[in-house]
């Protein structure tokens, strides 16, 4: 499938000034990722995506990207699950520093893309308003979609990181109605709350390869081997 042309992100609103947007300067790209208690789910795509970041492009500030997360039912200051940071551990990421947040306007406001764990969480975000329809995926729905978009058509990472995420959201939002999903449940990333780690560590795979195929093409970077 082929992109739309590069530009400013769906549904981030009208242009404030020369430099910023909702408050952030315009070459930044905002990914929020959602679940219900931000404990589990978020904190691990949240720091996955992070760790996959770090691997492509070695920049600290990965070229403008800024990845955060919440929940729905956030449990507010509350750490990572222990288990949560041990899948973390298994791939190399860092989970120090966590601590959980609810949802919140602002939150949804700010990010130019918003990637859920359910489609309940998808709509709980949608149903929030802010335009934020258009920029609201369930995790493993933008990747089934990413994975459809010939990245050549995407603007090349030597134009910035930002130009290719905004691009990119635009063209998974245009897929949407045309590339569905064989199963309501193969965008559904299940909930490990309270299980034991082998079912954790079977989640976090499950985030992981769903994490690389965005990340890659956010970048432009295949992950290293």
């Amino acid at each position: 499938m082929t992109a739309p042309d590069a530009g400013r992100g769906i549904g981030n609103g009208e242009e404030t000034g020369d430099l910023f947007e909702h408050g952030l300067p315009r070459d930044s790209f905002r990914i929020l990722h959602v679940s219900t208690g931000n404990v589990c789910r978020s904190p691990i795509t949240e720091r996955l995506t992070r760790h996959a970041l770090a691997d492509r492009l070695g920049d600290p500030l990965w070229g403008g990207l800024i990845v955060e997360s919440a929940g729905t039912w956030g449990h507010e200051g509350a750490p990572m699950e222990a288990n949560a940071e041990t899948v973390l551990a298994d791939f190399g990421a860092d989970a120090s520093g966590f601590t959980g947040r609810e949802l919140l306007d602002e939150h949804v406001i700010m990010a130019d893309l918003v990637l859920t764990a359910t489609r309940d969480h998808r709509a709980q975000v949608i149903s929030m308003g802010h335009s934020a329809g258009l920029r609201t995926f369930t995790l493993k729905e933008f990747t089934r979609l990413v994975k459809a978009i010939d990245s050549a058509t995407l603007p090349p990472l030597e134009d910035g990181v930002v130009p290719r995420a905004r691009a990119l959201v635009r063209a998974a939002a245009a897929l949407r109605g045309w590339l569905l999903a064989p199963t309501a449940e193969a965008d559904e990333v299940y909930d490990p709350y309270g299980a034991p780690l082998t079912f954790f560590r079977s989640v976090g795979d499950e985030i992981q390869q769903a994490v690389d195929p965005v990340v890659t093409a956010l970048t432009g970077v295949p992950a290293r081997t």
